[in-house]
């Protein structure tokens, strides 16, 4: 009789009531995925050991006759403890057994066993508390087992209070044991190559190993299952976007895109020029564009994008720029419309579109986008809302994405014919994450930056040895704003005084854990705004408050007054995080720089150094050296390259963390693949997967693979897939 396969349901495989508890506590609904649910250690039951020599602390396995056995209540607490003595002919020990009565029917005086546990002592005698045992009717035969038992290494399961480790490992060994046959993944050519397991061997031994010798073939398997099976995904997703076809918007001789190069004040930087050719060939190309841009804070990531937008427009197309802030939004909307300058913007209409503009005003903005007259449209979730509807729209672009949800990109999507789409990110991607995360995407990088830039200078201002410096950073400020600059302060809570557990709504978004746990942010927006009014130093000084709670109209007033030079200092949470230019700014102090992440960072240091001025940093910190936390603002202080900085990123902080934000789908079901480490693995996996398709698209001749990938990268995974 044929067992059940992977992707048989778990209550087929386990019962009902089992299975809705392993759901609960793991997430598991096949029996793939919980043969997925690897083990995160292996234990030892240590060698056969005399009971007259037995380590404290340590874990044991001996074999031994019960003497004894009896039950009794607790004295201090409720039920009952059972007592055996057990003995091997030297010594004697004590196993004991909390509220597990019916042990007593197996446990009889003179029945032999093996017994495994961690020794610990009471009463100054040995003992073990709960073991694992097994009983034998003859001693040869227990003494036999117990030789093998004794070299077997024990999975330990990631569990939870209500579904131990052992209770897994009993029900992994029970669906094993009904697992009828199982499609490999892997073509039988790179299997040989790499000389992995067959897939059926993978699973029974990195769940049931013989010997140590046993796991690591199986780990290096499985890795290369998830690896090849991931990037086949993400390669198929390519070829179905390919697949679709896109309306062409070349550039026209004389056209848009040429007057606005006539106009530009200076010359487009080499990447800049490089990644616009892409562009233009992806705008004209059979199938829709689908790429990202990383490139550094500053590098002008914006101009290229509003670049192809141009070349959209000159065929009547619509452009969606969709921005997580309603201050980015605006920012990016003023920014544009001093690009086109007072000939182009008339003709192209940029208009912006967000929530918390008021009706008439957003109504009339709806209007001009639904009509076409809005070539350039920009905005935030705004956009997405079921009454914004499109004349053309035949461009794409997502600002910083890892800010959106898949269902979000894809509602904007919708609201055209297989559009163009484009990623911006400022926040540089290894490699390694690029493949894993965007390896369905076209990458492009700028990293020259434009001529002109005055560099900027980083300091860690470390208040754990030297508490005075906290009086100089505000006496540094102080010097700039006489010279007749600005500057930005940022904190990472609005008021600390009244943060909350749950209250997290200006917190860095990429907020490390390691600050959770430290004390409560001490310095808000409140509490800095309150203290600059009582330094005598600031007494001239105009300074003005910026966070994600205050009124839209109200942060958009002040981000222009501040860009007008109406504001000396802007004390801020990290809504200016991305995409707001003020040239005349020339310092960043972020307080409490700990609390933030590398890219974090990076991206608020960015905002300063924009014109010709040099720009400062100070980052704020009481952070212990040598701390993680500590490590992390020293990291940001030693260069400004943020490519070597995501680096860096991934390797403090793994990339559980980088990922996160980016995850959809399958993209979140790494179980053994670790992208710091398998960064090889995950490039050969790539090839692999494109020679493969190449020969078989449909995969008519690797049936195994077919299976995984719908298992892997089920209807809803797909589905996100086909969003992103």
């Amino acid at each position: 009789m044929p067992g059940f396969s992977l992707a048989s349901r778990l209550d087929g495989a386990i019962g009902g009531k089992t299975a809705t508890a392993f759901e609960k506590a793991f997430g598991v609904k096949t029996v793939g995925e919980l043969l997925e649910h690897y083990p995160r250690r292996y234990a030892r039951r240590g060698e056969l050991t005399p009971i007259d020599s037995l380590p404290l602390g340590e874990p044991v396995t001996i074999v031994a006759e019960v003497v004894s056995a009896n039950e009794r209540r607790m004295q201090n607490r409720r039920g009952s403890l059972l007592e055996v003595v057990i003995s091997d002919g030297d010594g004697r020990m004590s196993l004991t057994f909390f509220n597990q009565p019916w042990r007593l029917k197996d446990l009889t005086p003179g029945r032999r066993g093996i017994f495994s546990g961690k020794v610990g002592e009471y009463r100054r005698q040995t003992q073990l508390t709960n073991p694992d045992y097994e009983l034998f009717d003859d001693i040869a035969e227990a003494r036999a087992e117990a030789e093998v038992t004794a070299k077997r290494p024990i999975p330990i399961y990631p569990a939870t209070s209500s579904i131990p480790s052992t209770l897994v490992q009993k029900t992994i060994s029970l669906v094993l044991d009904g697992l009828g046959e199982v499609e490999d993944p892997l073509p039988d050519d790179l299997r040989a190559r790499r000389g992995l397991l067959p897939a059926r061997a993978a699973f029974e031994q990195i769940h049931r190993p013989e010997t140590d010798d046993d796991i690591p073939p199986a780990i290096a398997t499985l890795r290369m299952h998830e690896a090849f099976v991931l990037q086949t995904a993400l390669l198929q997703q390519r070829q179905f976007v390919r697949a679709l076809s896109a309306t062409k918007r070349p550039a026209a001789p004389g056209g848009l895109l040429e007057r606005f190069d006539a106009i530009l004040p200076f010359e487009l930087t080499a990447d800049q020029l490089s990644v616009g050719a892409q562009l233009e060939a992806d705008l004209v190309a059979d199938w829709p564009m689908n790429r990202l841009v990383q490139g550094e804070v500053g590098s002008g990531k914006t101009l290229v994008a509003l670049r192809a937008m141009l070349q959209v427009a000159e065929s009547g197309g619509q452009s969606a720029l969709i921005a997580p802030t309603e201050v980015l939004a605006g920012q990016h909307l003023r920014s544009i419309a001093r690009m086109l300058g007072p000939e182009l913007a008339p003709e192209i209409m940029p208009t912006l579109l967000t929530g918390q503009m008021p009706a008439a005003e957003r109504r009339r903005a709806a209007l001009r986008v639904a009509s076409g007259q809005a070539r350039i449209v920009v905005g935030t979730h705004a956009l997405l809302s079921a009454t914004t509807t499109f004349a053309d729209l035949g461009f794409v672009v997502v600002d910083e994405q890892h800010r959106f949800g898949v269902d979000q990109r894809e509602a904007l999507r919708a609201k055209g014919s297989s559009p163009h789409t484009l990623v911006l990110t400022a926040t540089p991607i290894p490699r390694t994450v690029a493949m894993t995360v965007f390896g369905d995407l076209d990458v492009s990088t700028i990293r020259t930056m434009p001529a002109g830039r005055a560099g900027i200078q980083s300091f860690v201002a470390p208040l754990a040895e030297k508490r005075a410096w906290f009086a100089r950073v505000w006496d540094r400020v102080a010097e700039e704003v006489a010279l007749g600059r600005q500057a930005f302060v940022v904190c990472a809570a609005i008021d600390s005084d009244q943060l909350t557990a749950d209250e997290k709504t200006d917190e860095p978004a990429d907020a490390p854990a390691a600050a959770a746990e430290g004390a409560r942010t001490r310095w808000g927006v409140v509490q800095v705004e309150a203290l600059l009014s009582r330094l005598p130093t600031f007494s001239g000084i105009r300074v003005q408050i910026l966070h994600g709670k205050m009124p839209s109209d109200e942060k958009d007033a002040v981000m222009q007054a501040f860009a007008r030079g109406d504001i000396d200092v802007l004390v801020a949470t990290t809504v200016i995080e991305v995409g707001v230019d003020v040239p005349n700014a020339s310092t960043m102090v972020i307080l409490e720089a700990d609390r933030f992440g590398v890219s974090q960072l990076h991206q608020l240091r960015g905002r300063v150094g924009r014109g010709g001025l040099p720009g400062l940093c100070l980052l704020v910190t009481e952070a212990s050296p040598g701390t993680s936390a500590r490590s992390r603002v020293e990291a940001v202080a030693a260069t400004l390259d943020g490519f070597a900085l995501a680096e860096v990123d991934l390797d403090l902080r793994g990339e559980g963390d980088v990922l996160g934000g980016a995850q959809s789908g399958a993209r979140s079901s790494l179980r053994l693949l670790r992208v710091v480490t398998d960064a090889d693995l995950i490039t050969e996996a790539r090839a692999e997967g494109e020679r493969l398709l190449a020969d078989d698209p449909a995969l008519r001749r690797h049936p195994g693979l077919a299976a995984a990938l719908d298992r892997r990268v089920g209807v809803e995974e797909r589905a996100a897939l086909a969003k992103s």
